[in-house]
């Protein structure tokens, strides 16, 4: 069954990339409709590949259930209908570089003059105003401008994380801040103005690394697959080269590993009888349980931390996730037929959602339409 919860509600998306279309997507997933305005040649994710039965995979992931219409904004009539469209929506997004839309008299200000109930959501890289604003801005290049790259990878190599986190955080603080302001314009009857961007956006997922180093004058560094602060959490290698994570959270669990599992001889324990100690004597400790690790294979060792209700994991591969017993899939349509994919996470379990578009599938329609 589709989600109905914003069904009558009437989306148009200036969109391209990742942030603007995450959160239209989910508008959509919502029952929202939502009109995609693209150019002639179409939003860009559509040939960043071909790897899903001829589709780009990030095209299909964020474009489901929304309609295709083909406007050049340069062309004055075009821009009359689309301006004609706007004046009869709820919300309108864009994610085009700051004042790119002004000259056009489709910039969000002049749009809510016009129609006093629209939600208006301007995304940018860096925010509309400020030397920074208009500079492109990727993912990777906000990764790296807020710190993010500084504490990724191993100890030695700073890295990237390898799914487009600055774009989805940026999309779903889009999203949460659209479906604030539509509660705020049930009591009030007016529409309000969001400006995010993926660079604030991402820097509040960095408050702890920025906290630290507020107050300590110390960057926290690069750990790789461990923490800062906690010891033992990491990874470590069975006798059948399997790589499990697991971690100690307090000293209960401490205790039970210690004494079950590490059986430390009486004057090792005195290195490691609190946190501070396990931190201090960090590598020592590792390399005890690297060795014991190796001595077992990943079945006997995941019994053990599991009977001792000690938090473990295995480090997977894609392939290996996407056989996880716990990975729930649905489907959508396409062009070329059924797509498997994750789906968003729902308060009710979907199976099936709508399609993705074809360039400029809806044009027609839609010209008939708002005429």
């Amino acid at each position: 069954m589709n989600n109905k919860l914003l069904q009558g509600k009437l989306v148009v998306s200036v969109e391209q990339a990742v942030a603007a279309p995450y959160c239209s997507v989910k508008l959509a997933d919502a029952g929202a409709r939502v009109i995609k305005v693209e150019r002639k040649e179409g939003d860009f994710a559509r040939y960043y590949d071909n790897f899903v039965k001829g589709q780009s995979t990030y095209f299909v992931w964020l474009n489901r259930g929304k309609e295709s219409l083909v406007v050049d904004i340069k062309n004055y009539q075009d821009r009359d209908f689309l301006k004609k469209i706007i004046s009869k929506a709820d919300i309108f997004i864009q994610n085009l570089l700051p004042s790119t839309l002004n000259k056009y008299g489709l910039d969000s200000k002049t749009l809510r003059k016009k129609n006093k109930k629209l939600i208006t959501c301007d995304i940018s890289g860096y925010g509309q105003l400020g030397a920074y604003a208009n500079n492109k801005a990727y993912d990777l290049l906000i990764q790296a401008e807020t710190g993010l790259c500084s504490l990724t990878g191993d100890e030695s190599n700073p890295g990237r994380v390898g799914v487009s986190v600055c774009d989805i955080s940026c999309g779903l603080n889009a999203y949460s801040l659209i479906l604030e302001a539509l509660i705020k314009r049930e009591a009030s009857g007016k529409g309000s103005a969001i400006q995010i961007s993926l660079f604030d956006s991402l820097s509040e997922w960095m408050n702890v690394p920025y906290l630290q180093y507020i107050y300590t004058k110390k960057s926290p560094k690069r750990v790789g697959l461990s923490h800062p602060s906690i010891v033992p959490y990491g990874c470590f290698m069975s006798k059948d080269s399997v790589n499990i994570l697991f971690s100690i959270q307090n000293e209960r669990e401490w205790q039970l590993l210690e004494k079950n599992i590490l059986k430390l001889p009486h004057e090792l324990k005195k290195n490691f009888d609190s946190p501070t100690l396990r931190l201090r004597n960090k590598n020592q400790l590792n390399n005890i349980i690297k060795k014991i690790f190796k001595k077992q294979t990943a079945k006997k060792i995941s019994q053990l931390l599991k009977n001792n209700n000690i938090a473990f994991g295995y480090l997977n591969t894609i392939k290996d996730f996407s056989k996880h017993t716990e990975l729930k899939t649905s489907n959508m349509g396409s062009e070329h037929g059924d797509i498997k994919f994750i789906p968003p996470v729902q308060i009710k379990k979907r199976t099936h959602f709508r399609k993705v578009p074809k360039l400029g599938e809806h044009s027609k329609k839609i010209r008939r339409e708002f005429k």
